[in-house]
């Protein structure tokens, strides 16, 4: 949450299923439709139950300051259009880019499994959560997928002198033979933005050559950062090609805003980006047998842990999701405090085990 108390720093354990209701609660309370609720609390607690911090319950402040504003329609019903055989279009109608997403799915996985693949363009849309919930659903029913999205200007191009790029994430997502999905998903900025936040809220410094100051000087200081300064790709010009694709990808072909022109000053607290999403699902066993390319995945996994690579994408969370389902998912208690006054006394009381 963006505003705590330092000296409470006492946690509980809450199920999965009490998080995602009293999450659904506070939507519910600022506004959003129930579907809607229901969508952001799901991914918004899934992302706390694994560990992905940035992305979970810290982002609460950021998405009811921008439904309190106006800057995002929190009711809005998303627009399914079907541009090709394997290509839909999805117009969010300035709402948050998961309930889009979510309205399209069926559909993409129905073109996917016809055709071999199929593409999904989002536009007006604000995406504000982690891209792994988007791409996960997808492995798990065999296919492979891969999805990418622009942002807020907030990321330099490399040798540039004020940022144009937003962190513009990109994540995939591929089955694997008799374990959990291969997921990956990273910013191709140096840091995610929502860590530089916390870095910021929590008085800790950001490794070298993550951020510039407002003067384009390099900085330590996430506060520098966050306040007229940028961050850096990683990689320096290998990471500033891959976030130029993405904007590419995100805002020219799905018709959403470039991340340089998302321009929020004339609604006070926004914080969600208002731009475009893709993502590419792909059927790996179309015209062979089901089932070989996960095999195959699995080889190469035994052979990566064989060579000594001491973590693969997702596991992680996946150890994260497994000690929270069986312990509980660990909440601040002032967060915790915070988030029940803004469902509400009723609607929180609801939600207790």
């Amino acid at each position: 949450m963006a505003a705590i108390d330092a000296m409470d720093q006492t946690r509980q354990a809450i199920s999965f299923a009490h998080l995602e209701a009293l999450l659904e609660a506070v939507f519910l309370k600022a506004g959003a439709a129930a579907g809607v609720a229901r969508i952001l609390a799901e991914n918004c607690a899934g992302c706390e139950r694994d560990g992905a911090l940035s992305h979970g319950i810290f982002r609460i402040p950021g998405y009811l300051g921008s439904m309190k504003s106006g800057w995002v329609d929190p009711a809005a019903t998303p627009v399914v259009e079907q541009a090709g055989d394997s290509f839909i279009r999805v117009d969010a109608a300035n709402g948050f880019a998961q309930p889009a997403v979510a309205a399209a799915t069926a559909l993409v996985i129905e073109k996917a499994r016809q055709n071999g693949a199929a593409v999904l363009a989002v536009r007006n849309s604000h995406h504000f959560s982690a891209l792994w919930p988007d791409v996960e659903p997808f492995a798990r029913q065999g296919l492979l997928a891969l999805s990418m999205v622009n942002s807020f200007p907030c990321a330099v191009a490399f040798g540039a002198h004020e940022p144009v790029f937003g962190t513009n994430p990109v994540a995939f997502a591929a089955p694997c033979d008799g374990a959990d999905p291969i997921v990956a998903d990273l910013a191709t900025s140096a840091i995610a933005n929502g860590d530089v936040q916390i870095a910021a809220r929590e008085g800790k410094a950001l490794p070298p050559d993550h951020g510039v100051d407002r003067h384009g000087q390099p900085t330590t200081d996430p506060k520098a950062v966050l306040d007229g300064g940028a961050l850096l790709t990683f990689g320096g010009y290998k990471g500033a090609a891959i976030s130029m694709m993405i904007e590419l990808f995100c805002a020219a072909l799905t018709g959403g805003k470039f991340s340089f022109e998302v321009d929020w000053s004339a609604h006070p607290g926004a914080e969600t980006p208002h731009t475009g999403q893709l993502i590419i699902v792909i059927d790996p066993d179309a015209g062979r047998p089901s089932s070989h390319f996960a095999m195959r995945a699995r080889q190469f996994v035994d052979r990566l842990e064989a060579a000594g690579a001491s973590r693969l994408p997702g596991e992680r969370r996946y150890r994260n999701r497994r000690q929270s389902i069986e312990k509980g998912i660990l909440i601040r208690n002032t967060d915790l405090r915070r988030l029940q006054q803004l469902a509400g006394g009723a609607a929180a009381a609801k939600t207790r085990p």
